[in-house]
């Protein structure tokens, strides 16, 4: 008869003791904390130098891991960010990425921010930095 109570009351503590989550609003995932972008990388310079190959492919995985959210012209009209109702920034705006560095953009794009992943393994260092000067190019079109 004591057994019995006692497993209820185990059981009825633990469940009562373990810690609440709450959702976040939309029911969507929490969004990771922007990391922080380290000094040494803010600073680090871009090492390529653009070709016609190289930004053509910079063009290519914009449009297969960005666009979706950040819109085909760079506009930040995405299909993506549009359902999520997240504002996204626009490239074709020299004034959004104005007061970030080359190494501030590889960066972000490198360890990913928010609910943006990460390229880091799935993009090359260089295809990286090629990626960062064809965002700025998208403010010059």
């Amino acid at each position: 008869m004591l057994r019995p109570f006692l497993m209820f009351a185990s059981l009825a503590f633990f469940a009562f003791s373990a810690p609440v989550q709450t959702p976040p609003p939309s029911g969507a995932p929490a969004a990771a904390p922007a990391p922080a972008v380290p000094a040494d990388a803010a600073q680090t310079p871009n090492p390529v130098k653009p070709t016609a190959e190289s930004q053509a492919r910079a063009k290519q995985i914009y449009g297969y891991d960005c666009a979706l959210c950040h819109g085909e012209k760079g506009d930040g009209k995405g299909d993506v960010a549009a359902d999520m109702k997240t504002p996204m920034g626009d490239f074709t705006s020299s004034a959004t990425l104005k007061s970030m560095t080359d190494g501030e953009l590889y960066y972000v794009i490198l360890k990913g921010k928010g609910q943006m992943p990460p390229e880091e393994g799935r993009a090359k260092p260089a295809e990286i930095w090629n990626l960062v000067i064809y965002l700025r190019s998208m403010s010059k079109q």
